[in-house]
């Protein structure tokens, strides 16, 4: 086997075999497959897609490139994974909640994708936190603290790390074949007993449509639940940023106050919703509706706080993170109020078009050696329905630079619209999706 006859193969519409799936996830993770055969492989995915059984293999290949890694814990192993939406830092809020339901959380995360942000890049805003850790030492701190946010090391999914990087930068992201292998592939490898998939669906996510969302639910959870682990999906609304703020360090200020404000905010919301879904498939509660309120009262009481405190100080953030966070998080040189330019509604938002703001400004990646500016982005951010006056901001750009800045607000106004009237405001959570 080679890698141009399976692009080849491809190019005429054929699917490969299970086996040349698994020569060509091999060859990505050892080097034997070159960028620009990983590249031409992707975009014919892309174009062509590989169906069922063929995303169902490229999705194991992919995980068994590398290390599946197993537990040794008193409790059940459980997971989520969001597939992209803008102000999306549920993440940090669950894991630590499930945690303190007495579960395992061993998150396997990525970086910023296309306009959305990425988890690793979010914590490594904090001083001192790194993502990359060993297995063993991943292994030690989920006994410690009962979660861990980490990325991929070089032995979990390794084809999915080079392949993920290849599709940031080819407009290959929205295969609904490579999200799945992507996302699964990694998933997996951490052997969970349950997992949670949190579809995003809008003007922010990569499915804009509900019948995309529903599409790529079906194909995560039939794939993973063919693979062994019990897993449903929830398709949540993303027509507007899920907490009012998109950046790195501005993120992790949202997460802190979801978690130490004691009030109910979207992002603690849809974090107990999907904690909810979560518990009953690894048989810790009997309904979702018990599971939600669960997790909610730990998010509430700040207990989910405390143990996020823990996890971050075993991969280097300061001990006293929680109790100060603002004092510790970058801020950004330049900040710039967005007025707005008439009286009216908030009526829609482009969500991808402020997360490529955010991008532009260096909050995340245009190729992929770019640097990352943690306190650059966009807070503030008004919510759909909301009654404005003229000059009223619409949300506050955090800039290195003036130029950057003004370029910024430009693109807030392009992406918020206002209206006379009130719109229809959609529900957070659209439809639950099971194998």
């Amino acid at each position: 086997m080679d890698a141009r006859s399976i692009n080849a193969k491809l190019r005429r519409g054929q699917v490969p075999t299970a086996e040349e799936l698994r020569w060509f996830a091999q060859g990505l993770a050892d080097g034997g497959v070159s960028d620009a055969q990983a590249g031409a492989f992707a975009m014919a995915v892309c174009m062509g897609g590989l169906g069922v059984q063929g995303r169902a293999d490229l999705t194991v290949a992919m995980r068994d490139s590398g290390d599946v890694l197993t537990w040794d814990v008193d409790g059940p192993v459980i997971d989520k994974h969001s597939t992209g939406g803008v102000g999306d830092s549920v993440s940090l809020v669950l894991a630590p909640a499930l945690a303190e339901m007495g579960a395992y959380v061993p998150m396997i995360s990525g970086r910023g994708l296309g306009h959305t942000g990425g988890t690793l890049d979010k914590l490594e805003s904090i001083p001192g936190v790194t993502t990359q850790i060993s297995e063993d030492r991943l292994a030690q701190i989920l006994r410690e603290t009962g979660a861990a946010i980490v990325g991929a090391t070089g032995q979990i999914a390794p084809a999915d790390k080079r392949l993920y990087a290849i599709r940031d930068v080819t407009a290959t992201v929205e295969s609904l074949d490579l999200i799945t292998a992507s996302i699964l592939s990694k998933k997996l490898a951490a052997s969970p007993d349950a997992l949670v998939l949190d579809v995003k669906v809008g003007s922010g996510a990569f499915m804009k449509t509900h019948e995309d969302a529903r599409n790529l639910a079906q194909a995560l959870t039939q794939t993973a639940n063919a693979a062994g682990c019990r897993t449903s999906a929830v398709i949540t609304d993303m027509n507007q940023p899920l907490a009012p703020a998109l950046g790195n360090a501005l993120e992790i200020c949202e997460v802190m106050k979801a978690m130490t404000n004691g009030r109910n905010t979207p992002l603690a919301e849809i974090s107990a919703e999907l904690g909810g879904v979560l518990l009953v498939d690894a048989e810790m509660c009997a309904t979702v509706d018990e599971g939600r309120e669960k997790l909610a009262e730990i998010i509430r009481s700040g207990r989910a706080a405390e143990r996020f405190g823990r996890m971050m100080a075993a991969v280097g953030a300061p001990l006293h993170f929680v109790d100060n966070w603002s004092r510790y998080l970058p801020e950004a040189s330049v900040i710039l109020e967005v007025p707005a330019p008439s009286t009216g509604y908030v009526t829609a938002m482009n969500g991808e078009a402020l997360g490529l703001a955010v991008v532009a400004l260096g909050g995340g990646r245009q190729v992929e050696s770019d640097l990352i500016d943690p306190a650059v982005g966009i807070s503030d951010i008004v919510r759909l329905g909301d009654k404005l006056d003229k000059g009223a901001p619409l949300a506050v750009i955090h800039a290195a630079r003036e130029d950057a800045a003004q370029q910024a607000a430009q693109a807030v106004l392009q992406a918020i619209s206002l209206g006379p009237a009130s719109p229809a405001l959609p529900g957070i959570v659209h439809e639950r999706i099971t194998a």
